[in-house]
């Protein structure tokens, strides 16, 4: 019998050669993390191993672990498997973790995007024999623009909110997205007023040295002089809250991926919606395997059936495991 150099189990994606997991969402001893998200790194395992920059937020968001932190390109060996951890660009401090054992080489993507958006590690192809590949928008219709583009629209929407007298509200994820949209917002148009959610993470980063640029959290002291002209950025969770009300008048939009499917703008009752995503589209998802020369695809969360199948019409070998994994939510989980 073949034994895979990783598996896919009911705790997570096993390597039974060092007997550790990746991104586990049982509890196990020994867990190697791709990003500090809440499905990719849960509480509760014996020790954890992560990019040296994922670390500060996973201890944020996890409380007291035993964890150790690798430099990207580093490599460990354990039982004789090596590990390396490679930028994923997803978010701050996100890794493809590369598994190698007698010459034979895997990588397990995580989630990842291939735009350089500025402030996260920028994507690392990393050539391997198998390739273990999210798939959340994996569809043809996912085809993002430049992020260039998507910035003068939403500078050019609050733009017009200040002289129409509103407050802008942008729900981004508290984690990842917040940070890149204040990283690339032209900070002159107004002031940029933050959720708690999104501040405190704001707050670890800063501490470690990621430069954003100045943000005010929202309290209950702020007065409608400060709001004036303001952009106010809060995860999904703002959205039908009366935290809201405190803004009025104000106009709503959300930065996401799934902003270009028609309705779900309008499902939310959104003003308006801009597509950005921090996780690859169709094209960046099929530049990124034809770089990788790999002979096998194994295609996880997301539109993994049909992606898994459009690989498989195209030549390559490519089969789909499930795990539980969530991909880009529309829904924030802020609890998390």
């Amino acid at each position: 019998m073949i034994v895979e150099l990783l598996e896919f189990t009911s705790s997570g994606i096993y390597c039974e050669k060092a007997d550790v997991y990746i991104d586990p969402w049982r509890k196990v001893p020994k867990a190697l993390i791709t990003h500090g998200h809440a499905d990719h790194a849960r509480s509760g395992m014996g020790s954890y191993l992560a990019s040296e920059a994922a670390l500060p937020v996973m201890r944020h968001r996890l409380g007291t672990i035993d964890a150790q932190g690798i430099p990207y390109g580093r490599e460990i060996c354990i039982n004789g498997v090596k590990f390396s951890f490679h930028p994923a660009g997803h978010l701050i401090g996100s890794s493809q973790i590369r598994v190698e054992h007698k010459g034979e080489v895997w990588v397990a993507s995580g989630d990842y995007k291939v735009e350089n958006d500025g402030i996260t590690e920028a994507f690392e192809p990393v050539p391997c024999h198998t390739f273990i590949t999210e798939c959340t928008f994996g569809l043809p219709v996912f085809d993002w623009r430049p992020q260039a583009e998507v910035f003068e629209e939403i500078h050019a929407w609050w733009r017009k909110n200040q002289e129409q007298g509103k407050v802008s509200v942008l729900v981004a994820y508290s984690l990842g997205k917040a940070q890149r949209v204040i990283h690339n917002l032209d900070g002159s148009i107004g002031p940029i007023l933050t959720h708690g959610a999104v501040e405190n993470i704001n707050e670890v980063l800063r501490a470690q040295g990621i430069d954003l640029q100045d943000t005010r959290r929202v309290t209950p002291e702020i007065t409608k002089e400060e709001m004036k002209g303001a952009l106010v950025i809060g995860p999904s969770s703002i959205l039908g809250n009366p935290w809201l009300r405190k803004f009025s008048p104000f106009e709503t939009a959300m930065v996401s991926g799934w902003m270009a499917m028609r309705g779900n703008r309008r499902r939310r009752a959104l003003d308006r919606g801009f597509v950005l995503s921090d996780h690859a589209d169709w094209k960046g998802l099929n530049q990124t395997i034809e770089s990788l020369g790999c002979e096998r695809v194994i295609t996880t969360h997301g539109y993994s059936e049909i992606y898994a199948r459009y690989l498989r019409e195209r030549g390559l070998q490519a089969q789909v495991e499930s795990t539980e994994y969530e991909g880009d939510q529309i829904n924030e989980n802020e609890g998390s």
